[in-house]
């Protein structure tokens, strides 16, 4: 069974985020995320959902309470992230973006 901090980095690592885009993303610095991921450390709860969010898991996932429903297309890179956003937008707020 991994450690949360584990956990975060393969998670973060599958989504294709370096530390530096995720710490960027959440709203926190790259050492942040680098302690995060220590086997013995643990984020704050108030950053759990957060992070959740923006790897596009629950929690429960993120916690190792329970595994991912079903396999999503991972982005690579920030612009394939980008492209998976805009896809998600109705045709109106596609020609928007």
């Amino acid at each position: 069974m991994l450690h949360l901090g584990e956990r975060l980095a393969q998670l973060r690592k599958d989504a294709g985020y370096t530390q530096v885009e995720f710490a960027s993303e959440v709203g926190i610095t790259q050492r942040m995320v680098a302690y995060y991921e220590a086997p013995d450390a643990h984020p704050p709860a108030h950053l759990l959902p957060q992070m959740a969010q923006v790897l596009a898991v629950s929690v429960d996932v993120l916690l190792g309470v329970s595994q991912p429903r079903r396999p999503k297309k991972l982005a690579t890179n920030r612009l394939e992230r980008r492209f998976m956003e805009i896809e998600k937008l109705d045709s109106k707020a596609k020609t928007k973006a």
